[in-house]
Formats: C-alpha cells, structure tokens, sequence
C-alpha cells in the first residue's frame, strides 16, 4: 500500500510518503527540490553515480513512522544538500525547512 499524507510545518506544505513493502516500510519526505528518506536512501549513490543531478537528500536510520522521520538526526546527506547548510545531526523538519526555503514551496 502507498500512503501520501501532506504535512505542514511552519505554514509550509511537505508530502509524506508511505510504501508498505513485506518486511520493511519505505518512508520520506518531500518538498519540490529535495527530500529526506529512511535508511533505504543510499547517499553514496546518489553522490557518485548521480552527482550531475545535484540532489538534495537526506538520510535518517531507525525510523518507522513520518513522523519519527521529521523529528531524526540525519545520518548523511548529499552533497548538495550540505552545500546548502543541510548537516547529518540536523533533524528531518529542519533539513526541510531549509529546502522549503530554497524553493518556494508552499
């Protein structure tokens, strides 16, 4: 099953993703130019093989709802992501907050 829960924070609007797999949840959450996932995300892909792309991710381990996703440290993030000031320890809502803020979403 796939769940897609829009989430406010600070005003703003982010989606939630939900994908029930058999064993294993896939979660994350986006704004329109970046997101921030479970420990399914594998950064060092994204960093090596997709470097071009310039992605903006973030990676939290451990979590098993959205909501434990917003308030984790995150464990890695891209490097364009840290370009931007997105630093792993900074929680989820706030790596957020600082996509929001690049590209205007609402």
């Amino acid at each position: 099953m796939v769940l897609l829960k829009p989430i406010e924070i600070e005003g703003r609007k982010v989606i939630g993703i939900e994908v029930r797999l058999p064993e294993t949840t896939l979660l994350a959450i986006t704004a329109n130019k970046g997101y921030i996932m479970c420990g399914a995300l594998d950064v060092q892909f994204l960093n090596q093989k997709l470097k071009d792309r310039h992605i903006i991710a973030g990676r939290a381990i451990g979590v098993r709802t959205l909501e434990q996703l917003l308030e984790a440290p995150l464990e890695s993030v891209t490097f364009e992501a840290e370009s931007l000031g997105i630093r792993p320890g900074m929680k989820g809502v706030d790596a957020l907050l600082k996509m929001i803020s690049i590209d205007g979403a609402n």
